[in-house]
């Protein structure tokens, strides 16, 4: 039985009675605090999953709360209860199929006024809100004073003034949650007008709803076709003379329906906020909010993106991680202590060579799959999602889609984009995975294209960075030829794939500095399902490769690829780190660090191997996810295109170094 599937039990007289644990729903603007209110109610007990028949995650949980049992669902970013991006058609298919018991609206309290629009909405359509007004601190720092129980009366439902990622409130939440009663709200009045052709519609409607009449009325008016619909199905013969009211009514207010029902929104929530929110005569300006202005200026937030990139990927990830803690690590602890070690024990109890062999030979389980996974992949992605996390918990990310939104939409993507892209600089296989946030099916090939082609792993980033880092150069011909190739393909892309980039709009969390537990608990995550997947891929590769060696497959597949190095201008050994590649991009560029260690190849050879190895096809664990989101025809055709742009710019590249002689 799953984990949220309902139960039953016993009454008294034997008969079975349902039981089941109610249900919260979190909704709300993107960027708002849902998430972090989220993993506060529910801590460990999360389920994420795809919403039936869409790509889009709702992630779900249990909680209990003075001995109540709870599920909590985190509903994606929405801003009106009238969707237009799918996340938002998800979000309103769970207030209306699973019934919450309670809706947590959660707002920002800089945004008051904007964000109240949806609390109107919410409450007309009798849903049973409580309302969260969320980063209280940060409004407060402004200078915004709120009147929290004057706003509570005024709406007539619970109203909790919050900062949850600093625990504040949370208590409270919890409590009302608990005691929730749904108890009579506030209603709110527009122009007699307005108020006239929603009566006669909610009039006409019999049928048995989740939202109200006035709320279906309103939605109908704004042309919905999904409550047309919905309407039509359970009317029945009263559904044509519904229809043809609500054209007649669209048709008299054809030409500013949408904008006189916005005005009179925006007056309602005037009223509301009349003696709530104070603000300054002159607002203070944060420091939080300076830095987020220069963020995502381009004079200055170029400037700041490349000193992130500088001192958070090479000098932290590549210089920290893949350098002093893979010396350490691989070089020290592994090569100079363990390894011995246990060559010498199972060399001592096993009397077998092929099994030997097995597991402390050449492509030993213990010295090759365990000292890549330990020794050099573990270092490089724990910075790496260490970086990570200080940068998603500090509000830098939302800044940095605004900035690269304009070069983006070059490629046929939007700023919404730059999520992915930067995960796959800690793990292609989950960046690809969370393209599904991206609005079109045209965003999501693209990006997995990109992703795939041109984005290393943080693994093979560090170690590739470690490697060129000795040559002069070396480095910068590396960098130069990636941004290229991801510039030309992402612009070709954008004209051969057919559609329109869709509008591009984000809300942007407070910056802050980054708190210290949530750092930890996000890079601790992330790392123990990273090193779960990894750690048996490794194992994996070693005992296929020992098999390859046994049967002297590995040999003639070596010898199979010797003309592709050769027309590269690379030794025939270099096609070990090929194959590597293939189990996992990080292990092939382990396997580039082996080669190097061992002189075998020149900077100019070494700059060749390292672009085409970016560039070859995606290792086993990424292409399984390709196959999963995007279908095996495109997976395949992803792999074979990224196969030969790999190939040719090798070749191209290897010219150009023999032509110039810049290496």
């Amino acid at each position: 039985m799953g984990m949220f599937e309902r139960k039953r039990s016993r009454t008294a007289d034997g008969a079975p009675a349902a039981t089941a644990s109610r249900k919260v729903a979190l909704v709300g603007n993107p960027n708002v605090g849902k998430s972090v209110l989220f993993n506060a109610l529910t801590g460990a007990y999360v389920a994420v999953s795809n919403y039936p028949g869409t790509s889009v995650e709702v992630s779900r949980g249990a909680a209990s709360f003075e001995g109540g049992s709870w599920e909590i669902i985190d509903t994606p970013g929405m801003y009106s209860i009238l969707p237009i991006t799918e996340e938002e058609r998800v979000a309103r298919e769970i207030l209306l199929t699973e019934r919450p018991d309670v809706v947590l609206h959660v707002l920002d309290a800089r945004n008051l006024e904007r964000m109240l629009v949806m609390t109107l909405q919410l409450v007309e359509a009798g849903l049973p809100v409580i309302l969260v007004v969320n980063i209280m601190d940060e409004a407060e720092r402004m200078g915004l004073e709120i009147d929290i129980p004057l706003l509570q009366e005024k709406l007539g439902i619970p109203v909790i003034g919050a900062a949850t990622a600093k625990k504040r409130g949370l208590p409270e939440i919890r409590k009302a949650i608990a005691s929730y009663d749904a108890a009579h709200h506030a209603s709110f009045g527009y122009s007699r007008r307005l108020e006239g052709d929603i009566a006669e519609i909610a009039g006409l409607l019999r049928g048995e709803y989740t939202l109200s009449g006035k709320s279906l009325a309103l939605l109908l008016l704004q042309r919905d076709e999904e409550i047309a619909a919905l309407v039509a199905g359970k009317e029945g013969d009263r559904a044509g003379a519904i229809a043809e009211k609500v054209r007649e009514k669209t048709f008299e207010r054809r030409e500013s329906f949408h904008l006189d029902l916005s005005l009179e929104r925006k007056g309602v929530v005037k009223g509301l906020l009349a003696g709530v929110l104070r603000t300054p005569e002159k607002r203070r300006i944060t420091a939080g909010e300076r830095l987020s202005s220069w963020a995502v200026h381009p004079l200055t937030g170029v400037p700041l993106l490349l000193a992130v990139l500088y001192y958070g990927l090479y000098q932290f990830v590549g210089v920290f991680g893949a350098g002093t803690l893979v010396d350490f690590l691989e070089g020290t602890l592994f090569e100079e202590y363990f390894n011995p070690w246990i060559i010498g024990v199972v060399n001592g109890i096993v009397p077998w060579e092929i099994i030997r062999e097995l597991i402390v030979g050449e492509y030993g389980v213990i010295t090759l799959g365990l000292r890549y996974a330990v020794g050099i992949i573990l270092p490089i992605v724990a910075t790496f999602f260490l970086f990570f996390s200080v940068l998603e918990d500090s509000g830098y990310f939302p800044r940095l889609a605004l900035l690269v939104d304009r070069i983006f939409k070059k490629f046929g993507l939007t700023g919404r984009a730059v999520i992915p892209m930067v995960l796959g600089f800690g793990c292609d296989t989950m960046a690809t995975m969370v393209t599904r946030t991206l609005e079109t099916t045209r965003e999501r090939i693209i990006a997995t294209v990109l992703l795939t082609l041109a984005i290393p792993c943080s693994a093979q980033l560090g170690v590739i960075m470690a490697l060129l880092s000795q040559a002069p150069g070396a480095l910068l011909v590396w960098s130069v030829c990636l941004l290229l190739i991801f510039l030309v393909v992402g612009f070709l892309s954008a004209k051969v794939m057919p559609g329109e980039t869709p509008m591009f709009y984000m809300e942007l969390p407070p910056m802050r500095l980054p708190q210290l537990s949530n750092v930890m608990t996000k890079t601790y995550t992330r790392m123990q399902w990273y090193f779960m997947e990894i750690l048996p891929l490794f194992i994996l590769a070693s005992v296929l490769l020992w098999l390859g060696k046994i049967t002297n497959f590995f040999d003639k597949l070596v010898n199979w690829m010797e003309p592709v190095m050769a027309f590269i201008g690379l030794p025939r050994d270099a096609a070990v780190a090929f194959i590597f590649g293939f189990f996992r991009r990080d292990y092939g560029a382990a396997g580039l660090y082996d080669l190097q260690t061992k002189g075998l190849m020149d900077p100019r050879q070494l700059v060749v191997a390292a672009v085409t190895l970016t560039l070859f096809v995606p290792c086993v664990a990424q292409f399984l996810m390709m196959k999963k989101e995007r279908g095996l025809k495109s997976a395949t055709l992803i792999a074979l295109f990224v196969s030969v742009v790999a190939v040719g710019s090798g070749w191209a590249l290897n010219r150009f170094i023999l032509f110039t002689g810049i290496l």
